[in-house]
């Protein structure tokens, strides 16, 4: 019980995360248009919302855990590879919309997502530091309308917020 009303505490007040929708693909693709502007085979499709508190720290404790995250998987069909072990790759596409509160009314609120500037600072700096991590990427757009195709191989999707401590 305590768990369940700590957790309810936290989202009442609002706490700042940073969000990712974790995807294992064996194939996606993003285009605006009819432009691809990113592809890859196997790998991970992350959506990145920023949330307006965040910082670099939060971005790279997320970047850490999604590059290490045993989600592929070994030759016994158990999950025990990571990114790295599979030399896999990363579409990653900025979505402001994954911080949306619908708790009220029939409209979510973004109130709580990163401004422009600080989210796409945010996002470009959470590219670098997978790719600092021998990651191959590929990307999105920021802040222009996209189409995602994915094959999710699996399915495996999994939520991840950024760790804040209490």
């Amino acid at each position: 019980m305590f768990i369940r009303s700590t957790f309810l505490n936290i989202c009442e007040k609002g706490t700042p995360f940073m969000r990712a929708v974790v995807q294992r693909v064996t194939e996606a693709k993003v285009e605006v248009g009819q432009q691809k502007t990113g592809s890859i085979d196997r790998g991970l499709l992350i959506l990145l919302g920023v949330h307006k508190d965040d910082n670099e720290k939060d971005a790279a404790w997320l970047a850490d855990k999604i590059v290490h995250l045993r989600i592929f998987d070994d030759d016994e069909g158990r999950m025990n590879h990571s990114l790295q072990d599979i030399g896999g790759r990363m579409l990653i596409v900025s979505q402001f919309t994954l911080l949306g509160d619908c708790r009220k009314g029939r409209r979510p609120s973004y109130s709580s997502s990163a401004p422009p500037k600080q989210a796409k600072m945010l996002y470009e700096h959470f590219i670098s530091l997978i790719e600092d991590k021998g990651i191959q990427t590929a990307t999105g757009i920021f802040q222009a309308m996209m189409d995602v195709t994915l094959t999710n191989s699996g399915p495996v999707t999994l939520i991840i917020d950024s760790h804040k401590s209490a």
